[in-house]
C-alpha cells in the first residue's frame, strides 16, 4: 500500500504496477509542486525525525537504534520468582534507570519504552521488568501492594548491581503511577544508594512513611489536567527532605495521551538522570 498526502491526478493510475493500493488525500487539477497545499512547507529537523522515529520504533515495540544493545530478555531474581525483563545497555552506560511500571501494565507499556528510547540515546542503561508473575498480576490485592512491590524492586536493584554487564553502574528508578510509590519506599530502604528518582504521573503519597527518609534527588511530573493526582503529589512533595522538583505538564492528563506530552516528560526524565549522573553534578537546570 502507498498513502501519501498529495499528489498529481493520475498518480492512482501511474503507480498501481508499483503498489496494489494507492491512496493520496488531495488532487488538485492544477498540481505543480507538493508544497502548494501546505500552509507550513518548512523542512522537518533531522533531530525530530529521529525522535519522531524512535518514538514509533518504541510504541510498535520495536528496537530504537543501531546504538544499543536492544532489549536482550532477561530473568531477574527477586526472592524465590524469576521475572522477565528488557535490559537494553548503550555503549560505555552512565548509570542504568530501572523502570518501575503502575497498575495494569507491564513491561512492555508503549510509554514507559518510549522514556527509555530516549534515556538509551542519552547512553543511560534500562531495565524494564514485570512486577508481578503471570498469575500473581491477576491479584488486585497485589498490584497495589507497595509493600510487596518495593521488596521486588529491591531485589531487582540488587539483581542489576550484581549482573555483569550492569555491576558498578549508578542505579535510578523511573516509576509511573503506583510504580511511583513503589519506587520512592524501596529507594527509602537503608542502603539502598539510588542515584536519582522520576515519577510519571506516580502515586508518592502511597509510600506513606518512608517519604521522609528517601534521600535520593526526585523529580515529579504530573500532568495540568490530572488535578487529583497533581494534589497527591504536592502532599507528598511536602512530606520529603530529600531534593525534590515538581514538573508540571500543562493540559497533559494521567497518560500524557496529549500531543507533545510524552515527549515532555522524557526531555524531562532525560535531563533530571542526566544531571544527577553527571561525575560533577550542578543542579543548574532544576534547582532544589
Amino acid at each position: 500500500m502507498l498513502a501519501a498526502p498529495v499528489g498529481p491526478a493520475d498518480v492512482g493510475e501511474r503507480l498501481r504496477p508499483d503498489a496494489d493500493e494507492v491512496i493520496c488525500l488531495t488532487l488538485p487539477a492544477d498540481f505543480y509542486a507538493v508544497g502548494q497545499v501546505y500552509r507550513d512547507f518548512a523542512q522537518t529537523p533531522d533531530d525530530e525525525v529521529e525522535r519522531l522515529l524512535a518514538r514509533a520504533a518504541a510504541l510498535a515495540g520495536a528496537p530504537a537504534g543501531d546504538t544499543v544493545a536492544n532489549d536482550p530478555e532477561v530473568l531477574v531474581q527477586a526472592g524465590p520468582v524469576l521475572l522477565p525483563g528488557s535490559l537494553t545497555l548503550p555503549e560505555d552506560p552512565a548509570g542504568i534507570v530501572v523502570f518501575v511500571h503502575g497498575s495494569g501494565s507491564s513491561r512492555h507499556s508503549p510509554r514507559n519504552r518510549y522514556v527509555a528510547s530516549v534515556l538509551n540515546d542519552r547512553g543511560i542503561a534500562t531495565l524494564l521488568f514485570d512486577l508481578l508473575t503471570p498469575d500473581e498480576e491477576h491479584d488486585r490485592r497485589l498490584v497495589f501492594d507497595i509493600e510487596l512491590l518495593a521488596e521486588r524492586l529491591g531485589d531487582a536493584t540488587a539483581w542489576v548491581r550484581e549482573y555483569e554487564s550492569t555491576a558498578g553502574l549508578p542505579v535510578c528508578y523511573f516509576g509511573a503511577s503506583t510504580g511511583g510509590g513503589a519506587a520512592l519506599a524501596a529507594a527509602a530502604a537503608p542502603g539502598a544508594e539510588i542515584a536519582a528518582i522520576v515519577s510519571r504521573g506516580g502515586r508518592p503519597d502511597l509510600a506513606g512513611a518512608k517519604l521522609p527518609l528517601v534521600t535520593a534527588p526526585t523529580l515529579l511530573i504530573v500532568g495540568g489536567a490530572d488535578t487529583e493526582v497533581l494534589e497527591l503529589n504536592r502532599f507528598a512533595q511536602s512530606q520529603m527532605h530529600a531534593t525534590t522538583r515538581l514538573e508540571i505538564v500543562p493540559g497533559a492528563t494521567h497518560l500524557f495521551e496529549e500531543p507533545g506530552a510524552l515527549e515532555t516528560v522524557a526531555r524531562l526524565a532525560a535531563a533530571w538522570f542526566g544531571d544527577h549522573l553527571s561525575p560533577r553534578h550542578e543542579s543548574t537546570d532544576f534547582g532544589g
